[in-house]
């Protein structure tokens, strides 16, 4: 079944995709030729603007890295599973990128898909137009057509590529992008790219489409704030006395099973875990029964890049039998801090260091508050592999969360107060699956406006029962003063997070929550420059 989503009409009157540069969407799906939409609003950098070409010139992009990438149907072998899906070649993830800082990355995606899509660099301060959002920044790649993206990478550090079309993220369709600093300061003597995942896809007919329609069509009368029926939580999810099978929703046939989860509760996100019931967790495309095993000496330092390419999920992830020495977040570098855990929300990154023991150990990722995890094993002498069912006692050891990290001093913002503050309220819920900001759905021709040069602050409040993971397209934002530099972050159900960053890269640049069945529901606006 194909699913025509909110994105998918906006980008319909668009001209083919790759023969030039995103004509923006007006509120009603069309579009002028060229710059932006007549219809548009007027007074905007344009993502394909002089001052966008200016930023990138001040980069000074340096040698070139050519890859060629084609998202395409294939057959995955998750190791206790194959599944029909979409993919960046046949590779789960997608095959590694990796540059140096200073390069100029110069890739043709061939979009051998049924549908349109994109290219997002999730996490890059990059060139406006080679973003990746059809609507915004882009025409849509169309089935059959290719696209060149081509910018200039200057900040080291751990990335990640996906799509920016509907729900295609929670698909196959993503990759590391590391990109290594010529002055590297860490010294260790392995790497290790840990990629997570929440799988669906091909699972008895499932699709992340399915899953939108399923969870659009909310439960059926209960009110979004968790205040219907009597024994409703204030998640607004689970009912004592109500069966499992009685709480989902029916979902679309053919289209697998019903998906809507319930009953998921953790405190460390403030009480609902999450939306969907996902038949499979993933460490690098492996189940838990089928782990990737990484070889290395004992004595070994290693830097484990860790990075949560979930739709849903977010992880709690630990090492059996080791600490962990947590050396950046969202690429950026701060003051090291020892740990046994980490929790990680979909689209965040941790970099750490671990001292290798002898013999084999779990990686254990715990689906937070699901009851499930996904594992890969650390080999470095004999023993019997883990078990897929363990659970590390580092997992209930000290846990770290980004608000409780410091900035390195090289990357901290200087001091200083906003010269803009943008509230935004997190609104909806489960009820009416009625996601959005300020209690408006995505509109490609809303603009929050800032100017080049101001210091802005984004005030977060969140109105809703869940948890939400707040990404922030081209820029990275500092978490208080002195606060680690990141560009997604955690807002817990009920508080008010306040980040500021430097409005330093001109263009129209999205704002969004990264579980993506949020995103796609409504929960995604646009902060815009001043021209």
């Amino acid at each position: 079944m194909r699913t025509t989503t909110r994105r998918a009409v906006l980008g319909a009157g668009i001209a083919a995709a790759g023969s030039g540069l995103l004509a923006a969407c007006s509120s009603d799906g069309s579009s002028g030729k060229g710059g932006t939409s007549d219809a548009a609003p007027r007074g905007y950098v344009s993502p394909d603007g002089s001052e966008v070409a200016a930023a990138e010139k001040r980069r000074k992009p340096g040698p070139e890295r050519k890859v060629r990438l084609t998202a395409t149907e294939t057959r995955l072998d998750l190791g206790s599973r194959t599944v029909r899906t979409w993919a960046y070649g046949d590779e789960l993830p997608g095959k590694e990128i990796r540059v140096t800082a200073g390069d100029t990355l110069a890739l043709s995606l061939a979009n051998h898909l049924p549908e349109s899509t994109s290219v997002h660099w999730h996490g890059l301060a990059l060139r406006n137009d080679m973003d990746g959002v059809p609507g915004v920044t882009q025409q849509p790649i169309k089935a059959g057509a290719s696209f060149d993206y081509r910018f200039a990478v200057t900040h080291p550090g751990t990335y990640w590529l996906h799509p920016h079309s509907g729900v295609q993220q929670d698909r196959g369709l993503y990759a590391p992008l590391i990109v290594e600093d010529p002055k590297e300061p860490l010294r260790y003597d392995k790497e290790w790219v840990v990629v997570l995942d929440d799988w669906v896809d091909g699972v008895d007919g499932s699709t992340p489409d399915a899953v939108l329609a399923e969870l659009s069509r909310g439960m059926g009368g209960m009110d979004h704030d968790g205040m219907g029926d009597g024994g409703m939580d204030h998640g607004g999810h689970d009912m004592p006395g109500m069966s499992m099978t009685a709480r989902r929703s029916p979902s679309p046939r053919p289209s697998g099973p019903p998906r809507m989860m319930m009953g998921a509760k953790s405190d460390l996100l403030g009480g609902d875990a999450g939306d969907v019931a996902y038949p499979y967790y993933l460490v690098n495309g492996r189940t838990a029964t089928s782990p990737e095993t990484f070889r290395a000496k004992p004595g070994d330092r290693i830097r484990i890049r860790f990075v949560n390419a979930g739709g849903d999920t977010a992880f709690r992830v630990a090492v059996g039998g080791h600490r962990m020495t947590v050396t950046h977040t969202d690429g950026f570098p701060v003051e090291h801090a020892e740990t046994d855990a980490l929790l990680l929300g979909m689209g965040e990154r941790y970099d750490v260091l671990v001292t290798a023991k002898d013999g084999a150990f779990p990686l254990v990722a715990l689906a937070e508050g699901k009851r499930s995890s996904a594992m890969a094993v650390l080999r470095t002498g004999g023993g019997a592999a883990p078990k897929p069912s363990v659970r590390p006692k580092e997992l209930s050891g000290k846990l770290l969360t980004a608000d409780r990290l410091k900035a390195d001093a090289s990357v901290r913002l200087s001091p200083g107060k906003p010269d803009r503050t943008v509230r935004f309220q997190l609104t909806g819920g489960m009820a009416r699956y009625d996601w959005a900001f300020n209690q408006r759905k995505y509109d490609p021709s809303q603009r929050y406006p800032v100017r080049a040069g101001e210091r802005v602050r984004l005030s977060f409040t969140n109105r809703t029962d869940m948890w939400h993971p707040i990404h922030l397209h081209g820029h990275t934002f500092s978490l208080g003063e002195g606060g680690v530099r990141k560009d997604t972050a955690i807002v817990l159900p009920g508080r008010t997070l306040e980040v500021d960053f430097d409005a330093d890269n001109p263009g129209l640049w999205m704002l969004h929550c990264h579980n993506v069945y949020h995103s796609e529901s409504g929960m995604m606006t646009v902060l815009g420059y001043r021209s």
